[in-house]
């Protein structure tokens, strides 16, 4: 067991990022606390076995939430001192009075993200067009089908190119089955993207009406 200081700096308050730490820091067994600083910084102690604490952090700067971006984290590495029983976020994910900034700065954001998985999505259903497109040309006529088995001789080099072209068009299946299911998953991504932006469309209205967003 290990505890670990984390500075994390970039666009990670008020954007959700706390709760994405403390659900990771759960599913990992690691306790401690997360807390935003008055320079923008987010600052995590925690405390567990190593490799977990690492597991955090490279989830953290790899795939942070959505509408977080994270520029640097360093950590130092202490003694554990078995402070915490859970881990707790310290302070407010999200201002409880945002502001028409905040909430722009927020759109901005997720405007970037959904034009390009739009663009992925487009260039993936462009690439089955294709493929169905290619399909459709092959027409057999089988009553031209004429079979004279006098004249059938076995040429086993010919047996060995059919067996690689069909290990060739089983692996391009495998592909188009591996893009149909990267397709589904960016497309349930993408509807968690809706929801987001539904929920910040409400949090504009709240400011309308005078309601904390």
């Amino acid at each position: 067991m290990i505890r670990a200081n984390i500075s994390i700096t970039g666009d990670v308050q008020t954007v959700g990022f706390q709760t994405f730490v403390k659900n990771l820091a759960d599913s990992l067994q690691i306790t401690g606390c997360i807390k935003n600083l008055d320079d923008s910084s987010v600052v995590v102690v925690c405390e567990g076995e190593k490799g977990s604490i690492e597991q955090l952090i490279g989830e953290t700067t790899e795939n942070p939430p959505s509408f977080a971006n994270v520029e640097d984290v360093s950590v130092e590495y202490v003694d554990y001192i078995g402070e915490f029983d859970s881990f707790e976020r310290l302070g407010d994910d999200v201002p409880k009075k945002a502001t028409l900034g905040d909430l722009l700065g927020v759109m901005k954001n997720f405007d970037t993200k959904a034009e390009k998985l739009v663009q992925i999505l487009s260039d993936m259903n462009n690439t089955l067009k294709d493929v169905k497109d290619d399909t459709s040309q092959i027409k057999v006529d089988t009553s031209q089908i004429k079979v004279d088995t006098s004249q059938i001789k076995v040429d086993t080099s010919q047996i060995k190119e059919i067996k690689e072209n069909t290990v060739i068009m089983k692996d391009k299946l495998i592909s188009l089955e591996e893009i149909h299911k990267e397709m589904l998953d960016l497309r349930m991504k993408y509807d968690q993207l809706s929801d987001d932006v539904a929920e910040i469309k409400i949090a504009i209205s709240g400011l309308g009406t005078g309601v904390p967003a």
